[in-house]
């Protein structure tokens, strides 16, 4: 039996469960500058995932890669969403 694609379903799923309250935390502690974080992330997920042999970890590399820049999106819109009130805004 060939379990990756399990594996790899799996391990995307936590990741991307990792991602949503990583967002949260970033924008309500730093706010939106800290977006080239997760730009330099995705990045070296990238190139981590090309060099990498064995599909497995290059898949997993590269999910936690495009993560990174998907947060970054998520980043902005985490912000939006603090805006209406939907999350607490930090006191400074």
């Amino acid at each position: 039996m060939n379990y990756d694609g399990l594996i790899i379903g799996i391990c995307t799923f936590l990741i991307i469960g990792v991602f949503h309250p990583i967002v949260i935390k970033a924008e309500y502690y730093i706010g939106v500058k800290c977006w080239w974080a997760f730009l330099l992330a995705g990045i070296a997920g990238v190139v981590g995932s090309l060099l990498v042999q064995g599909t497995l970890w290059s898949t997993l590399i590269g999910v936690f890669a495009f993560s990174c820049f998907w947060s970054i999106l998520e980043l902005f819109e985490q912000r939006k969403r603090v805006e209406k009130g939907w999350f607490p805004k930090r006191e400074k």
